[in-house]
């Protein structure tokens, strides 16, 4: 029997336009909701090398946005577009809808009079507008009278001035985003001092690191992902299981009840549903769900991540030398330390993975080390790196691009079948 999951995404799963290359950063609120995601695009493996036209670069960013869509780029969620004072004036970004785009105007804006009316266009238009890169004597100020949003690179600012000006510019109609936000520390100082958004990876990376044990309520997933791990497969174990915990229960009869399978009768029992899955869905089933149940208390981005990285890991497996390594489950776990908010040791120490996994996971050197930074590399948009480990693994980067692009829309379909 086909497996559902192929099955689905050769039904719904079109082709990414050629040769084109996507990363997103996400936009989180204090609370960790993700409010939207910067999109980073580069046309081939020139297109981060000095001497690139902005203005080309600009209009690619629009023009893939709509070819590749912005709810599976976004998750339906706001799309930050860079946007140079060219593509402003030709109104390229008006092609996007009113509210899904933030209109993100480069530092290299000047606030001339045509982009001062491009501006009222776009707020006539319902469009956000966001300054990027601002800095205390910006040369935009005037264009702060638009703007829903000032993003401050704390990085470039230091902390001292990019606090100075949310102070000064932050009010009920203009909210101050902090970039690069790495660590926990950053997230901490830059919201007390009045920021609303905040971007960067620090929600990534697991809060309590000194963790001892793992909560008793989150054992179930790993135990879950332990039993489908196990060459040895016991059925009945994780039945029991699954009934254990009713959050996987439902998740369970409400995948195997959704058009993806067509079963035209109803699926009412978990013993019926895991005779009718068989093993091999079953652990990818298994994968998923816990990955999704465990993470229902995280940032939607953390979870869905993981399994972007799942599935781009997988579809790289037949190009790199991997050996018999389950790479689906290597991308997944990846993130698994920042879902259960402990440290990456205990994860793998419940696991009974081959060591090429182990030391993957763990941050040593070893086979599967090049496809978890490539993996790394091609999410944060370092075109640079990409291109240097596709090189290293022998993959075409064209490909690799390609197969990031259809897991994004493998995980947003999957998320909301499972």
């Amino acid at each position: 029997m086909e497996s559902p999951s192929t099955k689905l995404q050769a039904d719904k799963v079109g082709k990414p336009p050629a040769a084109r290359y996507v990363a997103r950063q996400p936009i989180l609120t204090a609370d960790e909701k993700v409010f939207g995601y910067e999109l980073l695009f580069r046309d081939g493996v020139q297109d981060f090398f000095d001497g690139i036209d902005p203005e080309a670069a600009s209009r690619t960013t629009v023009d893939t946005s709509i070819l590749m869509g912005l709810d599976v780029l976004c998750d339906g969620r706001k799309a930050f577009i860079n946007c140079t004072r060219d593509v402003l004036l030709k109104d390229y970004v008006t092609l996007l809808p009113p509210e899904q785009a933030v209109v993100e105007i480069l530092e290299s804006v000047p606030a001339d009079d045509l982009v001062i009316a491009a501006c009222q266009r776009l707020k006539d238009a319902g469009y956000m507008i966001a300054l990027d890169d601002f800095v205390l004597g910006d040369v935009r100020e005037p264009l702060v009278e638009f703007a829903d949003i000032i993003k401050v690179d704390i990085r470039d600012n230091k902390m001292g001035p990019g606090m100075a000006i949310a102070k000064r510019f932050a009010s009920k109609r203009c909210s101050i985003l902090a970039e690069k936000v790495e660590t926990r520390e950053e997230f901490s100082a830059t919201m007390q001092a009045g920021f609303k958004y905040f971007q960067g990876y620090f929600f990534r990376k697991p809060e309590l690191m000194q963790a001892r044990e793992i909560p008793a309520n989150r054992i179930n997933y790993l135990r879950l992902l332990k039993s489908i791990s196990s060459t040895e497969w016991d059925q009945r174990e994780i039945e029991d299981i699954i009934k254990g915990e009713a959050s996987l229960c439902y998740r369970l009869l409400r995948y195997l009840n959704s058009p993806i399978f067509g079963f035209s009768r109803e699926i009412q029992t978990v013993r019926h549903g895991l005779a009718i899955l068989g093993e091999r869905e079953l652990r990818r089933w298994i994968r998923l769900a816990a990955t999704l149940v465990a993470g229902q208390n995280k940032s939607s981005d953390l979870v869905l991540s993981a399994l972007v990285r799942g599935r781009f890991c997988e579809l790289l497996a037949p190009k790199v030398n991997c050996g018999d390594a389950d790479l689906f489950l290597v991308g997944m776990l990846s993130l698994m330390d920042s879902i259960l908010e402990v440290p990456m040791g205990l994860v793998v120490e419940g696991l009974p993975l081959p060591r090429e996994i182990r030391d993957a996971l763990l941050g040593n050197d070893g086979p599967l080390a090049p496809v978890l930074k490539l993996m790394v590399a091609q999410e944060r948009g370092d075109w640079l790196n990409v291109t240097a480990l596709c090189d290293q693994l022998h993959v075409a980067d064209a490909f690799v691009g390609e197969s990031y692009w259809n897991a994004m829309q493998w995980a947003r379909q999957m998320t909301g079948a499972a």
